[in-house]
């Protein structure tokens, strides 16, 4: 029987997509250290949401993936390296592997952005081999990978999105291929400003936890207790 897939945090799914994009983009380099893993991370460019992680956060969901078997660790020369394990624990091919990195990486997508979003990594031969894949993700007797959301007014093309974060995707998708009445494509248009909200509040939350960490430092130097 397969185990329940867990549900990923955007830090998680960021931390994942990037091991599995630089596996192929880089892999000179691959596996990667924290280094490289926060770069990644961090990058300007084919992110969504752009985000800002430390070392601490990365490593907490590296620590995290771990439990899963999602990510190894491995000791090279003088520093750790990670490396991702989608296609094993998911039993899925390298090609979804691609698809799944794209989504975790820059968000909702039509077959046709996944297919260039994809050149580096593998090249599909057309939108529809990319819609082949797509399905059968969504089909997967294990449990659902991705979702088609529904059409936003105007749009020619529905935008797929993973589920490796839940069912957040799957709240705002409509029968496939709908166009709805508009309030489908408010909610799904948010996507985005949701995953940036979490991405604040974990760095709030690191902020925090430096603070306190700073403050007990400052207590134990003085020779008072934080409580006092």
């Amino acid at each position: 029987m397969s185990t329940p897939l867990p549900i990923l945090s955007l830090l998680e799914t960021r931390v994942l997509g990037v091991l599995a994009e630089k596996q192929r983009t880089v892999p000179d380099s691959y596996p990667l250290t924290l280094n490289s893993l926060v770069s990644g991370c961090n990058q300007k460019t084919s992110r969504n949401p752009v985000l800002e992680l430390t070392e601490s956060q990365i490593q907490s969901a590296i620590d995290s993936l771990k439990g899963y078997s999602l990510v190894a660790e491995s000791s090279g020369g003088r520093a750790f390296r990670y490396e991702h394990n989608i296609d094993r624990v998911l039993r899925i091919p390298s090609q979804s592997v691609i698809l799944l990195t794209v989504l975790m990486l820059r968000g909702p997508q039509t077959a046709g952005e996944l297919r260039i979003a994809c050149d580096r990594m593998h090249n599909f031969a057309d939108i529809s081999s990319v819609e082949g894949f797509l399905d059968e993700l969504s089909e997967r007797p294990a449990g659902a990978l991705v979702v088609k959301l529904a059409r936003l007014p105007g749009a020619r093309e529905s935008r797929w999105a993973h589920l490796l974060s839940g069912q957040l995707a799957e709240e705002v998708a409509g029968p496939a291929g709908a166009s709805g009445d508009g309030s489908y494509g408010s909610h799904d248009a948010s996507l985005g400003e949701v995953a940036a909200l979490k991405a604040n509040v974990a760095r709030l939350e690191a902020e925090l936890a430096s603070l306190k960490a700073l403050v007990g430092r400052v207590c134990s130097e003085l020779g008072i207790s934080e409580a006092g």
